[in-house]
């Protein structure tokens, strides 16, 4: 995938019906989405649990723009070659989920897939300093991760803004995931933000046989984040 900070809506399946992810995932690319995120959480790093590699690997059938797959689980390093196996082509791990995350994103490198570290509403941005020569994406996480819908937390803002700060000219993409909709992108484009996680934002309201409510969603969302960044 060739680098660029262009505007990025990365749908998350977690909001989409559980008995028809094929049709609703090409729903939201036909609609306009640009990534497809894959919430994976393990009941124990986080609390709720979703996608094990044989699901991640039933939708990749389905994708034909990016899976961009988040892994909420500790330990993440014996699982981080069956998500590849499966068709990631981006996997993300939590900087709190283990006391190896160097370690942990060679392992993501090693796969050949791209590697993105996130970080928790607690965990401060400077944290991730001295990683970022191996990563192609920060996930600053605006919610605690976990459930879908939860309420945006305004110190992302200023996370963001730090995270861009120490990135400079590298090519590394800046994710926000939680809460995001048309009223709290503007201030994440502004401090720096480029690629969107929507859960319930795109979802709501639309269905498989609704699609276009699903891309009258996303496109609030980008004209959002478009208008802030001017």
């Amino acid at each position: 995938m060739t680098f660029d900070r262009s505007i990025k809506i990365a749908p998350s399946i977690l909001s989409a019906d559980f008995a028809d992810f094929g049709r609703e995932i090409r729903a939201i690319e036909d609609q306009g989405a640009d990534w497809v995120h894959v919430d994976v959480m393990d009941g124990h790093f986080v609390p709720n649990l979703t996608f094990g590699p044989p699901a991640v690997k039933a939708f990749r059938r389905h994708v034909k723009t990016f899976m961009d797959v988040h892994l909420m689980i500790a330990p993440v390093d014996p699982y981080i070659e069956a998500y590849a196996e499966a068709g990631a082509d981006m996997i993300t791990a939590h900087i709190e989920a283990g006391p190896h995350i160097h370690r942990t994103l060679q392992a993501i490198k090693a796969t050949g897939k791209m590697a993105g570290v996130s970080l928790n509403p607690g965990t401060p941005a400077e944290s991730i300093e001295h990683l970022l020569d191996l990563v192609d994406m920060v996930l600053v996480m605006s919610v605690n991760p976990g459930f879908g819908g939860q309420k945006f937390i305004p110190s992302a803002v200023d996370k963001v803004a730090k995270v861009r700060a120490m990135i400079g000219d590298r090519p590394i993409h800046i994710q926000v995931d939680g809460g995001v909709d048309p009223t709290t992108v503007g201030p994440l484009v502004k401090a720096g933000a480029d690629c969107f996680v929507a859960g319930s934002a795109v979802f709501k309201g639309g269905s498989v046989d609704r699609p276009e409510v699903y891309g009258a969603n996303i496109r609030a969302i980008r004209e959002a984040a478009e208008a802030a960044r001017g």
